[in-house]
């Protein structure tokens, strides 16, 4: 039994809203589908992310960069009647993009080399002036449908991961620093306080950041944010249809969190923002890890925490309807989403909407539990119990002295665990069919919804005790708000008279 006792006055610490800046999707070109958008509308309602994060906006199924030819010549023409259809789609429900550079389009590549089921071009373009005039009419063409106050507000990454040879032809460091200062010097002449960062690079190589800056110095590059991923798993087993990876703690996340943002204080750009583009437990869309309630409480400590070293950190993704690995195979598959297909949310999908219940005001936090006074004096505690070793034991027990400025309280405990809004464990009871019926969508519906409790307490000497147990991989929201008792007003109210009651 763990008993804490918390704090009625804060040391002055806010919890920020950082979590919620961004949210990953599958290429843009995705968000031309149905259920894609639909799912996009849930989250927002739900979560209320502020920015969305994907690849694919010069790709060839987006169609941007076209070519005609006249006579002897080739002359580019710039198509955007599918990107503004996607992009009035987010705006139009109040997300706006974080728009990320890339990939190559075919006909402007100067190579063959793909990535993804489909075929992101990863070669420098044959020919940058091509190349500069293709940003700046896509930049300008932004400008002139949504206006400049509007895009202002967009921050613009070069790229994606290009130190890894999948996303940039050979990891050519020095091939990737002439695109981004050309790309960058291209935005900035349309409009010279865009915002430009990068190098958008994945774990294991964090000189490339040291290099980028000490680069963008040297050469006078424009640069207004440094950007990166974070992913948690170890080289895997793999198998046709599944991935199975060792995942490490939640410190190792934060510590790379905190270990970049040293970097950028020791750089020439001290004060740059720092934005983490993509994280997740696995970088494998094929990881069932994703679909468990343990991906959940793992993330969590990483919602309460990220936040104190970076600017925003974007959950890759907020949906299943995603295409990396080809078309998914089934209706639970590893995917990165929040949502599975069908619209089904996920145990991470409802812990992060825990997180949107709380407040501002941290009363206390350790590396399982987060306590927050709201702006109307409610309490919102938020606690996770993510079981790493199957011989760990797997129940944690609680007694607290939660702060109250109210005498009656109405207590509301919310639960996702292996046994609540855990809808992968009811489609492994039902064999784990790869396209359910409608009667077997509807009853994964059913069950992807946390466990509700309410109650009621007294306070005394401005506390109440709250007793709890956290299973396995569970994590619990508890909101303790004023109880406006208007029994009262209720003439001749009798509850014993209740059959039953």
């Amino acid at each position: 039994m763990v008993k804490i006792k918390i704090p009625k006055n804060s040391d002055g610490k806010k919890f920020t809203s950082k979590w919620r800046y961004c949210v990953g999707t599958g290429r843009l070109g995705l968000a031309l589908q149905k259920e894609y958008m639909d799912t996009l509308k849930f989250v927002k309602e739900n979560i209320d992310f502020k920015y969305i994060r994907g690849h694919g906006l010069l790709c060839d199924d987006v169609g941007i960069y076209r070519e005609d030819v006249v006579g002897d010549e080739v002359k580019p023409f710039y198509n955007f009647t599918y990107i503004d259809r996607i992009f009035d789609s987010f705006l139009e429900i109040g997300i706006r993009p974080f728009v990320e550079i890339g990939f190559m389009p075919k006909r402007l590549a100067s190579g063959t080399q793909t990535v993804f089921y489909w075929e992101g071009n990863v070669t420098p373009p044959k020919d940058y002036g091509k190349w500069e005039n293709l940003i700046k009419a896509v930049v300008l063409h932004f400008i002139s449908r949504y206006g400049i106050d509007e895009v202002l507000k967009w921050p613009f990454e070069i790229w994606n991961e290009p130190n890894l040879k999948e996303f940039w032809k050979d990891a050519d460091k020095k091939e990737y620093f002439k695109l981004y200062k050309v790309t960058a010097k291209a935005i900035k002449e349309v409009n010279e306080n865009l915002q430009v960062g990068g190098p958008a690079i994945c774990g294991g190589s964090d000189y490339w950041i040291e290099d980028f800056l000490n680069f963008c110095y040297e050469e006078n590059v424009p640069v207004d944010f440094v950007s990166r991923h974070a992913y948690t798993s170890k080289q895997g087993e793999y198998t046709p249809h599944l991935i199975y990876q060792e995942i490490m703690p939640s410190e190792y996340m934060l510590n790379e969190f905190k270990s970049v943002r040293e970097i950028i204080r020791n750089s020439p750009f001290p004060n740059l923002p720092f934005h983490i583009t993509e994280y997740n437990t696995s970088y494998s869309p094929l990881n069932p890890v994703h679909d468990t309630p343990f991906n959940a409480a793992y993330i969590a400590r990483i919602l309460s925490e990220g936040g104190d070293y970076v600017d925003s950190f974007s959950y890759w993704t907020f949906s299943d309807v995603f295409e990396e690995r080809d078309v998914p195979r089934s209706q639970f598959h590893g995917g990165f989403g929040l949502v599975a297909l069908n619209k089904i949310p996920k145990p991470t999908f409802h812990m992060f909407k825990f997180f949107n219940a709380m407040g501002e005001e941290v009363l206390y936090r350790d590396n399982h539990m987060l306590v927050t006074r709201r702006n109307d004096g409610s309490v919102a505690l938020i606690a996770w119990n993510e079981i790493m070793e199957k011989t760990e034991n797997p129940d944690k027990e609680y007694e607290l002295e939660i702060p109250v400025g109210f005498k009656d309280v109405f207590i509301k405990k919310q639960t996702i665990d292996e046994e609540n809004g855990n809808p992968w464990g009811t489609w492994i009871h039902m064999g784990r069919p790869r396209f359910p019926s409608k009667e077997q969508i509807k009853t994964l519906r059913d069950i992807a919804r946390p466990e509700i409790k309410t109650g009621r307490a007294t306070s005394n000497d401005g506390y109440v005790n709250l007793k709890f147990r956290l299973g396995k991989n569970a994590v619990v929201l508890f909101e303790l708000t004023e109880v406006m008792d208007e029994s009262s007003t209720y003439i001749g109210l009798d509850d014993s008279k209740i059959n039953g009651y």
